[in-house]
Order: C-alpha cells, then structure tokens, then sequence
C-alpha cells in the first residue's frame, strides 16, 4: 500500500509531468511554424471564387511580370488575365526566406505602377480594379490581387493560412 505521502507526491508529478507535456507541445505551435502548401491555399481560393477566365502562369510568367528570381520563391501559384486589356492579377507567393518578403513585395509594387500607367486612359474600369489592389503578406506567403473579388480572395487567404 502507498502511504498517503507518496500519493500527493505522485499527484503532484503527475500534474508537473502534465504541464510540461503542454508546454512542450505547444511550445512548436507559434506562428512561425505555420506551413501550408501555397496548393491548399489555391483550393480555398478557388473555394470562394472561381478562376475560369484567368489562365494559369508559370516561373517564366513571374519572372517576366514581377522580375522576382527563382531563388527567392519556395513555390507560387499565379493567375493571369487572358487578355492584356484586362487587369486581373492573382498570384501567392511562398518566399523561401522571411527576410525576402519586403524586397518581393516592393517588385510587386513595381508591377502596380506599370499596370496603372498602361491602364490610366485606355482602360478606366480596369484601372480601377488596380487601385483597389491588395497585397498583403502572412509569415512567408505574400498574397497579391486584382480583381473585382478582392476582398474575398483576401479572406480566403486568410482562413487557408489560420
């Protein structure tokens, strides 16, 4: 039989041994070890809206647009329009470094300043649709978009990185 003693210390272990398996496991939940896939965050886009009339671009397409280098992408999804008198932009990056967001962002605004000096007077309403941009980034991931769903696309960006 276990004296009273040694069950208070075992219930005071006990509880010890259960506070810091807490603390242990939830020591590696902060924000910076968030990691989805740039795919999943697409699917929850494509959720909430739809990208039909947008055609799918690839690393030779971002770099010809943004002017960002490969080696500061961990992966990306980009959306574009299909015709050139349309602003529509989509694109989710996933930097490889998070010291590498602010200099990919500032390329992006670079490419908002060109669309809106082609857009100004040719095309009113799809200037419009530039000023309204968002750009916006979360950790690793920059989320960049034109279009008259921004604001949703934004919330699904936001809900598919929460």
């Amino acid at each position: 039989m276990m004296s009273k003693r040694n069950r208070k210390g075992l219930s005071v272990l006990s509880v010890v041994m259960i506070l810091c398996g807490n603390l242990v496991g939830c020591s590696g939940m902060n924000e910076d070890s968030k990691d989805v896939s740039v795919s999943a965050v697409e699917e929850r886009i494509k959720q909430a809206v739809s990208l039909e009339e947008m055609e799918k671009g690839d690393m030779n397409r971002l770099k010809k647009l943004y002017h960002i280098d490969e080696k500061e992408v961990q992966d990306f999804v980009l959306y574009t329009a299909v015709s050139n008198v349309k602003a529509n932009e989509l694109v989710v990056i996933k930097v490889k470094q998070a010291d590498q967001v602010e200099s990919v962002q500032e390329k992006i605004r670079e490419r908002i300043e060109a669309q809106k000096v082609k857009l100004k007077d040719y095309r009113p309403k799809e200037f419009y649709l530039v000023e309204r941009y968002v750009l916006k980034a979360n950790q690793s991931y920059i989320l960049f978009v034109v279009s008259e769903d921004a604001d949703t696309i934004e919330a699904a960006f936001d809900e598919a990185l929460s």
